[in-house]
């Protein structure tokens, strides 16, 4: 499984029979093994990645970034609070348009995958 700071892991496509099996499976984790089998996610990743420089959020990011450890000193910070530290903002500051765009993208799979 590849794992994320900020997220549950996703499964690998072995692991995706292990998800169906269990007795209490969530309508999210259907979804999400659905979209990693067809290859979608990797898709709408690279959707939001492009979206997400278009932007302008990528470079607001790094900027922030580079602000905190002058603020800090370079050797007083870990990567560990760095993620810490921006991720609410990066979070925060994703814009409404690439939302709605990864979102209406999600409801289209969802309808044309019967699910």
């Amino acid at each position: 499984m590849k794992h994320s700071v900020n997220r549950p892991p996703t499964p690998d496509e072995d692991d995706a029979a292990e998800y169906f099996e269990k007795d209490e499976v969530t309508l999210r984790e259907i979804i999400n093994v659905k979209l990693v089998e067809s290859g979608e996610k990797e898709n709408l990743m690279e959707l939001v990645r492009d979206r997400l420089v278009e932007c302008g959020w990528k470079d607001e990011m790094r900027i922030a970034c580079r602000e905190h450890v002058k603020k800090k000193g370079r050797k007083d910070v870990t990567v560990d609070e760095l993620i810490r530290v921006i991720t609410p903002k990066g979070r925060a500051s994703v814009p409404d348009s690439v939302k709605a765009e990864l979102l209406n993208r999600i409801q289209n799979f969802i309808v044309s995958a019967s699910l």
